[in-house]
């Protein structure tokens, strides 16, 4: 049996309206994967999907970490976050929906796309919820 060996493992903290570092860990998590040499299209996805999931613990939690690993077969970013949790995990993947505050959507975010577009560029997404407590975003893009 082939082992699946972690190449990179890497932890990101992610503090609640820092609007100026937002999308540090994914533009990080985006060069490492290029000086690696892996394929454009997975970097894009990777990217994308890093950037919402980062956004979302900025706009919608008290902090959290973006936690990315790399191994030979795949990428795995998670989100993990303190905070108010999802209520409707359903409702909250419907393009659109957004529990964002005013304030968050003068500043062009909020639209509600955050979790669709995670959803559209992993291959396998879970996410654990409790109100009043966490959220746990766990995906996986394929090499």
């Amino acid at each position: 049996m082939k082992e699946n060996h972690t190449i990179i493992r890497q932890e990101y903290d992610i503090i609640k309206n820092d609007f100026a570092r937002a999308g540090e860990a994914s533009s990080n998590i985006k060069k490492i994967l290029r000086q690696l040499g892996i394929d454009s299209a997975k970097i894009r996805k990777t990217a994308i999907a890093t950037y919402e999931a980062e956004m979302n613990i900025v706009i919608h939690s008290n902090g959290g970490k973006i936690i990315f690993s790399i191994s030979e077969d795949k990428i795995k970013i998670g989100a993990h976050d303190r905070g108010p949790g999802i209520k409707d995990i359903g409702l909250a993947m419907q393009e659109g929906y957004s529990t964002a505050s005013n304030k968050v959507r003068e500043l062009g975010f909020g639209a509600g796309m955050g979790l669709p577009n995670i959803k559209r560029c992993a291959d396998n997404l879970t996410i654990d919820s409790k109100e009043g407590e966490y959220t746990r975003l766990d995906m996986e893009i394929l090499l």
